[in-house]
Parts: C-alpha cells; structure tokens; sequence
C-alpha cells in the first residue's frame, strides 16, 4: 500500500509566520489535489514546548540562524515556532485535513531536536510513525510539506533507511534556504540516497493509469 506523509504545513512555516518558509503556500493546493489519490493520508505535526533547545531566544545572546552544541547534537537556532498549543503549531486552514488518518507530534522534548517525522535527530526516541505504517502494510511513502531542506529531507531520508520505497514530490515542498543552494543540496542527498524525486503530474497520470 502507499502512504502520503505531509510534513509539518503548520501556520508558522506559511509566509506571514515566525519560521516563513518562502513560498511555502504555495504547495497547499498540490497537496490537497493529491490526498484523494492515496488510501492512507498521515501528517507530522512540529510540536515544542516553549522552553524548546532550538529556540534562539532560549540561549542568551544568541540569534537564529547559529550553530550550538545542544546534549551532543549540533543544532541550528530558530526563532520560536510551533509551540504547542498555538496558532503558529496548527494546520493551515487552506490544507484538507479531513484525509488525514493520524497526526504524529514531534520536537516534544526540550533537550532535542526532531526534524524527521519518524525519530528525533539523535534517533534516540521514535514517533511511531514507522509502526504504524506497518501495521497499515504500507511499502511506499510519498513525502510532501515543508521545509524541503530540513524536515522533509530528513523525514524522506528516514523513510528510506526504515525500508520504505520512497518518493518526495518536488513541487509539494519547498526549502528554508539558510544558504543558498540548501534546497537544491537537499534534492542531490536524498537522490543519492535512493530517494526518488517525482513532479506531481507524474503521480497523478501514475495513479489514473493504474486505476484504469
């Protein structure tokens, strides 16, 4: 079976929102074209307590975009973003979110960090995120939201590692960019990792002519 994972289309990585993804509206109304074609819709959902490690603000002279030690991991400082129980930590109002089967919170542990939607960037913890789609006999995941160059990736390149044939549909993301060519580096790593890269007309025109 194939799933949908939609990565993190929350309010404060929208333009407008404390961590603005460029454009990153600009993926809504693919993803929502694509849920009805898949029989299993899941979504990932960043989830922080206020007093999160990543958060600028929770470092004392420091400013987002630096690099810390944080418990042994290196860790990019953000500005505060999807605290729970915020505005900025809910779904956009402009995704369909009534597909979705099941949301899995991450980044719920102060003293780490979690980019990928199935473990937390030491792999220290799992979401379950990968049990349960086993327990769906899910063997392909589609990977879609946002940001391509962070929590996409590192979702997709998990996906991959977990065993899961996995596809990340290009124009159903898009990337923070810290640097300049972070988004294209992110699409060259996953590829290499044997993550295929797919345009979502071609998975539209695939599961028609399936259905046919």
């Amino acid at each position: 079976m194939r799933a949908l994972i939609l990565v993190d289309i929350q309010n404060d990585f929208l333009p407008g929102g404390a961590l603005e993804v460029p454009q990153g509206d600009k993926i809504l109304n693919v993803v929502n074209l694509l849920q009805p074609l898949f029989p299993l819709v899941v979504a990932t959902q960043d989830w922080h307590p206020a007093d999160h490690g990543s958060f600028a603000a929770n470092h004392a002279g420091k400013s987002p975009g630096e690099l810390i030690d944080l418990f042994g991991l290196t860790q990019v400082l953000w500005p505060v973003h999807c605290v729970q129980g915020s505005k900025g930590a809910e779904f956009s109002d402009q995704l369909h979110t009534s597909a979705i089967k099941k949301v899995f919170v991450k980044g719920t542990d102060s003293s780490i960090d979690s980019y990928s939607g199935f473990f937390d960037n030491g792999h220290r913890k799992a979401t379950g995120l990968e049990d349960y789609l086993r327990d769906q006999q899910v063997e392909e995941v589609y990977v879609v939201g946002l940001a391509a160059d962070y929590c996409v990736k590192f979702t997709a390149l998990d996906a991959k590692a977990s065993g899961f044939r996995t596809f990340v549909i290009e124009d159903a993301t898009r990337g923070v960019n810290l640097s300049q060519y972070d988004t294209r580096d992110a699409f060259f790593e996953m590829e290499a990792a044997g993550i295929h890269l797919i345009n979502s007309q071609d998975v539209i025109q695939m599961m028609e002519s399936q259905e046919e």
